[in-house]
C-alpha cells in the first residue's frame, strides 16, 4: 500500500504533467494565432521565462528562429532541448539542421 505522502508526490507529478500538456496545446494556438515569425518567437520566448524545463517550447522556438534565419538561436534552442530531455524531438531537429549546413553542392564549385 502506497505511503499517504508517496501518493501526494505522485497526484502532484499527473498533475504538473497534465496542466504542462494542456499549457502546451495553448501555446500551440497561440503561436499559429501570431502574426509573424518574430511575434511567435516572443510568445515563446515568454513562456519558456516561466517554464524553463519545457523542452518542447525549446523547440517550437528553434523551428520558429530556423524560419526566421536566426540559424544559431535556433541550434542552441535545440540543444537546450536535448539538455532537458535527450530523447525529444529536437534531436532530429538538430540533425536536420546539421546536414542542412553541411550541404555542399559540388557543381557551383566546377563551372
Amino acid at each position: 500500500m502506497l505511503s499517504s505522502q508517496l501518493f501526494r508526490v505522485i497526484c502532484v507529478v499527473i498533475t504538473r504533467d497534465m496542466y504542462m500538456e494542456k499549457s502546451i496545446e495553448m501555446l500551440r494556438l497561440e503561436i499559429k494565432k501570431a502574426s509573424s515569425q518574430e511575434e511567435a518567437i516572443k510568445i515563446l520566448s515568454v513562456y519558456i521565462e516561466s517554464h524553463p524545463e519545457s523542452e518542447e517550447a525549446f523547440t517550437m522556438r528553434g523551428m520558429k528562429y530556423w524560419g526566421a534565419g536566426k540559424r544559431s538561436l535556433a541550434i542552441n534552442d535545440y540543444l537546450s532541448a536535448i539538455r532537458i530531455n535527450p530523447e525529444s524531438r529536437a534531436r532530429l531537429a538538430l540533425q536536420a539542421s546539421q546536414e542542412i549546413l553541411d550541404y555542399r553542392n559540388k557543381d557551383l564549385y566546377n563551372p
